[in-house]
């Protein structure tokens, strides 16, 4: 089993509720177990006139393999009405495998640690909620680091899930 945490993101279609569906699915996972999730969090989209994203940040430990588990998460997007129309556009729910264990993994498919979370807020800040404050990545940079040059911009962290 290893340690995996999974962005997700949501702005459409009850974003909150579209989240906590996806916690419920997850914790159903094979050969799998659930071990926690952030508080959710607010943030601006990447693009302007988009709404707002619920986003949040998961934990489980598995032993399925890396594209199993991306294979699985893509599963339970669909299940919950997600279309793939535009690069970063709205979408129900968005899954992304952020860190699985201490695996770099760069397939066409699947690039791990996830590319550009150093630049996302809304990432690092509900990640480090549940990771452990000493943890480097598996690219040798530190979560400490990240979020030091990541400021809390544009994120509101919500009282409630």
């Amino acid at each position: 089993m290893e340690r995996i945490y999974i962005g997700m993101g949501s702005n459409l279609a009850d974003p909150a509720e579209q989240l906590r569906s996806a916690i419920q699915a997850l914790a159903q996972l094979p050969d799998s177990r659930f071990a926690g999730v952030s508080a959710f969090y607010q943030s601006d989209s990447l693009l302007p006139g988009q709404p707002r994203y619920t986003n949040a940040v998961a934990a489980i430990d598995s032993g399925l393999e890396p594209l199993e588990l991306l294979d699985a998460l893509q599963a339970i997007e669909i299940d919950q009405g997600r279309e793939r129309h535009e690069r970063w556009g709205p979408r129900t729910l968005d899954l992304d495998i952020l860190l699985f264990g201490d695996r770099l993994i760069d397939t066409p498919r699947l690039k791990v640690p996830h590319y550009h979370m150093q630049a996302r807020p809304f990432v690092l800040y509900p990640l480090a909620e549940l990771a452990p404050a000493t943890l480097t990545l598996a690219d040798g940079r530190s979560l400490a680091q990240l979020l030091a040059e990541c400021p809390f911009v544009g994120l509101e962290r919500l009282p409630h899930r």
